[in-house]
């Protein structure tokens, strides 16, 4: 899937000359919390959210910093601070660096943008232009919604295939110790692993498997070396064997 599968448009906007109190008004109107900046063309220039907000001298929640604090902070931030507490316009409270993406963009790479950058939102815009917005609830709408796309039966020998598969190509396992069978598209697991995670990878593995209908985790944990000295063991003992 693609931002543009998921994101919200038309975007709900403002303008740089937009005052605070006018944002946090339109932030409880509209039920939203973050709305992206545009000029008059429409172009993206900055986002502002609640968290822009929250440390305002109208509400007495400023951020104040003591001499000898300021002394041990970055240079610039009581400065930043202060703008960003007795500012009225938008302009000078919003984020100016935003983190956007296009229509384009896998929505894999939507989340990490969200992740790496700890925010909740990315703007989508195309040719500078905002186009859309993709938050942290899209994505978990697009979960909700998304249905199966298996339409035909699939054969337990095909089932098993593809699970082993999949298994092979993590780091993680080694399906050496690690086995399956499959009967009217319930998995049966068992061998042995090195860990309740690693193991309820392989059950994790098995369930997103096409045509799985339940799995049966029978897998044992122990001693396992780590898969970089088993495959290291396995290549010396070929080569000895070639000897």
């Amino acid at each position: 899937m693609k931002a543009s599968d998921v994101m919200m448009s038309p975007v709900i906007t403002v303008m740089p000359t937009a005052t605070a109190k006018d944002v946090a008004k339109l932030f409880l109107d509209r039920k939203i919390s973050a709305a992206p900046v545009v000029d008059d063309a429409g172009k993206l220039i900055g986002i502002v959210s609640e968290g822009d907000l929250i440390h305002r001298t109208e509400i007495g929640t400023e951020r104040r910093h003591s001499p000898w604090l300021t002394l041990l902070t970055e240079e610039h931030r009581p400065a930043a601070d202060y703008i960003k507490s007795h500012a009225s316009k938008v302009a000078d409270v919003m984020t100016h660096k935003v983190v956007s993406a296009t229509p384009d963009t896998p929505l894999q790479n939507v989340a990490m943008l969200m992740e790496t950058n700890a925010i909740k939102r990315v703007p989508i815009v195309r040719n500078g232009q905002l186009v859309g917005i993709v938050s942290r609830a899209n994505l978990v709408q697009a979960v909700a919604k998304v249905g199966t796309k298996l339409e035909i039966p699939v054969s337990d020998g095909l089932i098993r295939a593809q699970l082993m598969t999949r298994l092979r190509r993590e780091s993680w396992t080694n399906t050496s110790l690690i086995n399956a069978a499959v009967k009217d598209g319930v998995v049966t697991l068992w061998g042995l692993t090195a860990s309740p995670t690693e193991r309820q990878a392989i059950r994790v593995a098995a369930e997103a498997t096409p045509g799985v209908i339940a799995v049966r985790d029978q897998i044992g944990i122990g001693r396992v070396a780590p898969v970089e000295t088993r495959d290291r063991t396995a290549f010396q003992g070929r080569q000895r064997r070639k000897r």
